[in-house]
């Protein structure tokens, strides 16, 4: 659980692993450089299965590999510090891999609600099971939702998340690990996603450059298809199009249009 400037709803987060109905947890927590009260809300918590820890503000993905570098368990998660887990969120997704020999990714149903006033905005049950490289590319929302996937942590693979990222980190990091086997999901709901207003200018550049940064990293990778790099630059030209034109932006609309002829 990376956190930064959180306070108002980090309590509720980690009340919700220490709820889980699977108790066999370690929750290790990473204050990323908050200059809120984030830590004091931390430390309220007395539970010797959350380890806390403390760096100067660096990004989610430097966060997740403090904590990825430090974590003991068989299987791993991630669960941002405003987001909820529903009390069998573990142990429903757990139950898969111990049915589907050779998952290693299983996902689940997720409800993503407004953060102030708690109303229901869209629910996400992934629908897919099989090498999911080609559908994380292609963005396919049939199995790709974000910080709803749960990992088994194979011998011998150095997980980690492309440090410099602040949108578009958790895909790359599903796309790096794809091929190692089989992704799988559990209709159970395992997360509620609380969504705040996301449509500032800067989030929508950030959103933009995360993207094609990670375009660039994908042309890396032998394993991706021409077709699917092509569906991904077409699916994320696309949707940044539309954001920055539903939020009124229409220049920066339109240089999305010719970058995308330029990459």
């Amino acid at each position: 659980m990376p956190a930064y400037n959180v306070q108002k709803y980090i309590g509720e987060s980690i009340n919700s692993v220490l709820h889980q109905s699977y108790e066999n947890w370690e929750l290790l927590i990473v204050n990323d450089g908050s200059t809120d009260s984030t830590k004091d809300e931390i430390l309220k918590f007395d539970d010797c299965r959350i380890r806390y820890y403390e760096q100067e503000n660096q990004g989610v993905s430097t966060a997740r590999n403090h904590a990825l570098r430090r974590m003991q368990g068989d299987y791993f998660c991630f669960l941002d510090a405003d987001d909820l887990y529903s009390r069998d969120s573990l142990s429903s997704r757990l139950r898969v891999f111990l049915q589907e020999e050779h998952v290693i990714i299983v996902d689940g149903r997720v409800e993503i609600r407004d953060i102030i006033t708690n109303k229901l905005i869209r629910v996400y049950q992934p629908d897919f099971r099989g090498n999911a490289l080609s559908q994380f590319v292609r963005l396919n929302e049939k199995c790709f939702f974000g910080p709803s996937c749960m990992i088994k942590r194979l011998p011998n693979i150095d997980y980690g998340f492309k440090e410099g990222l602040t949108h578009g980190e958790d895909l790359l990091f599903y796309i790096s690990i794809a091929n190692e086997g089989l992704y799988s999901y559990t209709t159970d709901l395992v997360m509620t996603y609380r969504s705040g207003n996301y449509s500032a200018m800067s989030n929508l550049q950030g959103l933009e450059k995360g993207y094609y940064d990670i375009y660039h990293e994908l042309k890396k990778m032998p394993a991706i298809s021409p077709k699917d790099l092509e569906i991904y630059k077409r699916k994320t030209t696309s949707i940044m199009f539309k954001s920055y034109l539903g939020n009124g932006h229409i220049l920066p609309a339109i240089k999305v249009l010719f970058r995308s002829q330029l990459t």
